[in-house]
């Protein structure tokens, strides 16, 4: 049985319960996370602003470096709520570090953000572990910040708006999700994941 098949179906109930290790290691990828969020604060302002003369709404694409925490919390721990929790913390961290977007553009946005991630496997029932769902988490954590942005930048045009919102779902499946998945395929080849289901080979 290949990692990729290993899912909550086959385990007890009982071993969603959240361990000790489960969160020092959700926390652990969350201020990591939290502290890339902060550096991509003052990094993207110059890509942000370049691909948005491109076409309006284009620089959703760059929000994936916002979206993947909770992807690859979620794919490593793989219990109920752990995208949830680290894309929040990670946000709550960026937030305290201080930056130009404030209470809203991040812990608010990163709530939402972490709301999409979490919805991606508790959709599948958090029975399917693979790049899938992990694409699919960071989808909707994409879809998250890009509802978030369309209801408080009011000024935007329907075309924008549907730019932003298109582009920040496909930033989160393929670079986000996908990021994610390749993170946790590193870590499982070290053998750090050994203590979860996860690192299961």
């Amino acid at each position: 049985m290949t990692d990729t098949e290993i899912n909550a179906s086959r385990i007890p109930y009982a071993s969603r319960r959240w361990r000790v290790v489960d969160l020092v290691t959700a926390t652990a990828i969350a201020a990591a996370s939290g502290l890339i969020f902060w550096v991509w604060d003052f990094v993207c302002t110059a890509p942000l602003a370049l691909f948005g003369a491109l076409t309006p709404g284009f620089e959703g694409i760059l929000n994936a470096f916002w979206l993947f925490a909770g992807p690859l919390a979620a794919i490593i721990i793989r219990k109920p709520g752990a995208a949830l929790y680290a894309e929040t913390v990670a946000a709550m961290l960026e937030l305290l570090l201080g930056n130009q977007w404030g209470a809203g553009g991040s812990l608010v946005v990163g709530i939402m953000q972490g709301l999409g991630a979490e919805l991606g496997f508790a959709l599948l029932a958090y029975r399917v572990w693979n790049l899938a769902s992990t694409m699919l988490s960071g989808a909707l954590a994409g879809l998250g910040c890009g509802i978030y942005y369309w209801i408080t930048n009011p000024g935007w045009g329907t075309l924008r708006a549907s730019v932003y919102l298109g582009t920040s779902v496909v930033s989160g499946a393929l670079i986000a999700g996908g990021l994610g998945w390749a993170l946790y395929r590193m870590l499982l080849k070290t053998g750090a994941l050994d203590h979860f289901v996860s690192g299961r080979r």
